[in-house]
């Protein structure tokens, strides 16, 4: 069978009404269960935005419960959410004596930068674990611990160069982190290098200010568009067209939306966001979905709950 060569599309459907009705019915349950349904509300919505998402025809599901991030918010309190408190706070409280203060302190910032990568990797394994189009589960299927070392060695290097390693960082973070998913059996692949963006990135820092910070909003946009152009499946290529004229108007009206509505049109802007990502992206290339096969791994959602802990909790929903 012939495989296509015709750019394939996503598109998004999400209103923003909906999903602010859907907002209001959490908050309104998070605060009669004083948060508990917090959990249960975070999935109903990550649910929604998932299943307005489509590719070919077939829109993607998401089958995360309120149960299992609840668990794993659990898991994470006990064994890195209590002992990270206790050290970093408890010495102050008990009126110890400063040596014992500073390495509370220190422990504290210890197990936060070990639980850092254990927090990013263990969120999209459960994340993609629970993604799933026309049926088929994505999956992640490396180690934590593979990506310590990189992300340890790399944020040395880049306080050691006063950041202008973070290009090669960022290439090698994404690299691991792309090419070490799947959806069913097929893995995506990311062939980009820092020394692709080192140059942008430069020029970026050095108009910062003159430009107050929109330099930098260049750089995200090119490294957007390096990052999928780089990016592929089974032979297919991602492509995004987004562009800087594009991405500033999105920000500013977003922004201004959230900021003279007190934060109310916060739905609108995350599908805005959305909309214009996918509107923009498409695959290149000839691929046979049809030979996209289940494979599907199974985890828990404790390193989900982790980057939420830690803050580093940047999926859609």
């Amino acid at each position: 069978m012939a495989l296509s060569d015709q750019p394939r599309k996503f598109s998004f459907y999400g209103q923003g009404g909906t999903l602010f009705g859907m907002h209001l019915v959490n908050l309104f349950l998070g605060l009669v269960t004083l948060g508990l349904y917090f959990f249960w509300g975070r999935v109903k919505i990550r649910k929604y935005l998932w299943g307005q998402m489509e590719f070919e025809g077939d829109r993607f599901s998401y089958h995360g419960t309120g149960k299992e991030t609840l668990l794993g918010w659990l898991k994470a309190m006990l064994f890195f959410g209590i002992p990270y408190l206790a050290a970093g706070k408890l010495p102050q409280l008990l009126g110890a004596d400063k040596i014992l203060i500073v390495v509370g302190a220190l422990f504290s910032a210890l197990l936060f930068l070990l639980f850092i990568p254990m927090a990013v990797i263990g969120s999209r394994r459960y994340r993609l674990s629970r993604t799933s189009w026309r049926g088929i589960r994505f999956s992640f299927r490396e180690s934590w611990k593979h990506y310590f070392g990189l992300f340890i060695a790399g944020n040395i290097l880049i306080v050691l160069t006063l950041g202008l390693f973070t290009p090669f960082y960022s290439a090698r973070r994404d690299k691991f982190l792309i090419s070490n998913s799947f959806v069913g059996n097929q893995n995506f692949e990311y062939d980009g290098k820092g020394g692709d963006l080192f140059g942008s990135y430069a020029l970026a820092l050095i108009l910062a200010i003159p430009t107050l910070f929109l330099s930098m909003l260049w750089y995200h946009v090119k490294r957007t568009v390096y990052l999928w152009g780089h990016t592929s499946i089974a032979g297919a290529r991602f492509q995004s067209t987004v562009t800087f004229g594009g991405m500033f108007k999105l920000y500013l009206v977003n922004f201004l939306m959230v900021l003279f509505t007190l934060g109310f049109a916060y739905p609108w802007a995350q599908v805005r966001a959305i909309r214009y990502t996918l509107d923009h992206l498409t695959l290149n290339g000839p691929v046979d979905l049809d030979a996209i096969q289940q494979d599907a791994q199974a985890v828990t959602a404790t390193g989900e709950e982790l980057a939420s802990f830690l803050e580093l909790d940047f999926d859609l929903g």
